[in-house]
């Protein structure tokens, strides 16, 4: 026996390496996957964390400057000064708190808010800061701190030498947005005001004062020094501190690629968007001058709770990823130990599974050759045993095989015989179809050709009547004469519109309207004395194509029917509205009556059908309305449970255009 070339052999070892292979590369995807991700979540609490620190360092110095102010302003030679409106000796006193206390501003001004005193630049005083939020707050008798952006214009007023050390010349910086500015000349201050009060408890002024944080870095590197303790990763900073002034680095111990702090730079679009745009905090991986990072920002605040900048912690994301990579590579070499070991004992395994193939291989060949009573020996229980034995069996079954082919050759005779009866059975329900259509031909015929003898009939029946005198026998004959005429004309006159319908008039209607004309023209009858109407138009209905004569024979039918329905007692409810796409309008006619059965429900549109006495219904009222509503593209449903009353369904399309046949 000829082995292939390609043998199962070789298939199976292939089969189990490439789902080896393409376990370990899922495994390794998924793996690296997840480690990153365990580490990049560990950082990223971290640097949560670091954030709430550097929020703690921050917030504080505010607290310091505030509560400096605060006491300085209690001094009673400050009170004495400015009651006895002499400023120059207590201007001296606060330049010197001023300079121990490293304060940038240091200012006093009177109860109305104007400048008395400058600490940094005595000669300029005078000018009027009581629109500032801080200060209005303190002439309120409030102490009050908080960050604020200030103008170059209130920074010369302190001093050329604080004006020029707030400008900062913006850099082009990697994934920020474009900007047209090329320099930022305002300055973010930490700003303190409090009031200064005499004895009594009257304002004499306010002492404001506050440190500019352009180029002050005491605060990002009592962050850095406090969180980070100063670490570094291959030459550089693995945890720094900035405060942006909007999207600028105005205070940071981020570095450039010429190691000095990237003053200037701009934080990345993404940043900007979320924190600057949408006020909210910002914890994830971002690029940071030259460099990515795990990073955490938060949106700095004005007293009206206006976004002025950002503070940010970041700790370098490189030495995780290369921690996720020394875990994988160190992963890697061991799963592809692992296969190699995998497919030495795979190679020796697949001789328990080759060599009973082979022998069933061989049999199959002497089966081929017409030697049905070979058997091939059984030897285990595993599935190749079940092989086997399956085998032989099948060489058992082959003559059993043939009976049932017979038998399946009788079997389709018998069912083509019963097709072919159901066929005849379907031509004649068709043949029995064009019958009928030829009887509503000649039935319409006949109709027209007795409609004027009828006409005849009624109209002389009706002269002998006037004239006959009411009190001989005949009168009441002639009557019932009249009555039944009238009946067979109405009968006639349905089987006529439901023989050659007349086409739609069609234009603009209103279908409230027509409701409305129906009922007005049927609440009036005997009937409908006990029945109560409950109307729910909708007001907002548009207009459409349709034929108004129609559509209210239409509706007067249904109501008709629901009034029989219900025996002249019970609720009538009719309701208009349109589908939620606004293409159908809905008309529903809701009564109270006892439900139609089913079998009733399934014939209700055929024409002459009702369940009416004799003499009391024609069965053409709904065949024609429905033949109505079917030339104006529309249908009627019918929904109904017996004891629960019925529900007709007008549904007609906003944008129609009649059929024609």
């Amino acid at each position: 026996m000829k082995i292939p070339h390609f043998s199962i052999r070789k298939k199976i070892i292939l089969s189990f390496l490439l789902v080896i292979l393409l376990g370990g590369i899922i495994t390794l995807i998924l793996g690296s996957r997840l480690i990153r991700n365990t580490l990049i979540s560990q950082a990223q609490d971290k640097v949560k964390h670091d954030l709430s620190s550097a929020w703690m360092v921050f917030n504080e110095r505010v607290s310091d400057i505030k509560e400096f102010v605060s006491l300085t302003s209690e001094r009673e030679r400050l009170e004495n000064s400015l009651e006895k409106k002499d400023y120059v000796p207590i201007s001296k006193c606060l330049n010197q708190l001023r300079k121990k206390y490293r304060l940038d501003i240091l200012n006093v001004t009177d109860p109305k808010g104007v400048v008395i005193i400058r600490t940094r630049n005595p000669s300029i005083t005078g000018d009027d800061r009581s629109q500032d939020e801080i200060i209005q707050r303190a002439l309120s008798k409030e102490v009050t701190a908080s960050p604020q952006i200030i103008s170059r214009e209130l920074l010369l007023r302190e001093g050329k030498e604080l004006a020029d050390k707030a400008v900062i010349e913006i850099k082009p910086t990697p994934k920020a947005a474009k900007s047209s500015k090329n320099k930022e000349t305002s300055g973010m201050i930490l700003k303190a005001a409090s009031p200064i009060l005499d004895e009594d408890n009257n304002l004499l002024g306010v002492l404001y004062g506050g440190v500019l944080i352009n180029r002050n870095y005491e605060i990002v590197d009592s962050v850095k020094e406090m969180v980070y303790k100063g670490e570094q990763y291959k030459g550089h900073e693995t945890g720094t501190a900035t405060i942006f002034l909007n999207d600028l680095r105005i205070s940071t111990n981020v570095k450039n690629k010429d190691d000095l702090r990237a003053i200037g730079t701009r934080v990345s679009k993404k940043v900007s968007d979320a924190v600057l745009k949408n006020g909210k905090s910002y914890i994830d991986r971002a690029f940071v001058v030259n460099n990515w990072y795990i990073t955490a920002y938060e949106p700095i605040k004005n007293l009206e709770n206006q976004i002025i900048g950002m503070l940010y912690v970041g700790m370098l994301e490189k030495p995780y990823i290369d921690i996720a990579h020394k875990v994988m590579i160190t992963f890697t070499f061991m799963a592809s130990m692992l296969v190699i070991l995998l497919l030495v004992l795979l190679y020796f395994s697949t001789n328990r599974i080759i060599n009973p193939l082979l022998k069933i291989v061989e049999a199959t060949q002497k089966i081929a050759r017409g030697d049905l009573s070979h058997k091939v020996e059984v030897n285990s229980r595993d599935e190749i045993g079940y092989l086997a034995e399956s085998f032989n069996k099948m060489t058992d079954d082959l003559d059993a095989a043939n009976n049932k082919l017979i038998e399946w050759g009788k079997t389709l005779e018998k069912k083509v015989e019963e097709r072919t009866k159901e066929l005849r059975e379907m031509q004649a329900h068709l043949i029995q179809s064009e019958k009928l259509a030829s009887l509503g031909k000649l039935a319409a015929g006949v109709a027209h050709e007795i409609n004027n003898p009828l006409g005849g009939v009624l109209i002389y029946s009706h002269l002998i009547l006037e004239d006959i005198d009411k009190d001989t026998p005949y009168y009441d004959n002639l009557r019932k004469i009249v009555k039944e005429t009238t009946r067979c004309k109405e009968i006639v006159k349905g089987l006529l519109e439901f023989a050659r319908p007349k086409e739609p008039e069609t234009n603009l209607v209103n279908i409230n309207d027509i409701v409305e004309k129906a009922l007005s023209i049927m609440e009036t009858k005997t009937l409908f004395q006990n029945i109560t109407i409950k109307k729910k138009y909708f007001s907002s209905l548009p207009k459409i194509t349709a034929d108004s004569a129609q559509l209210q024979q239409v509706f007067i039918n249904i109501i008709i029917n629901a009034a029989e329905a219900m025996e002249g007692n019970g609720s009538l409810t009719i309701k208009t509205g349109i589908d939620k796409d606004k293409k159908t309008i809905h008309i529903h006619f809701r009564d109270t009556g006892p439900g139609i059965p089913e079998d009733v429900k399934n014939r209700l549109f055929e024409p002459f059908f009702t369940t009416k006495e004799v003499g009391k219904g024609t069965g053409l009222g709904l065949a024609i309305s429905y033949s109505f509503i079917r030339k104006h593209n529309g249908t009627i449903e019918v929904q109904s449970k017996v004891g629960e009353g019925s529900t007709f369904i007008v549904i007609l399309p906003v944008k129609n255009e009649p059929k024609k046949d």
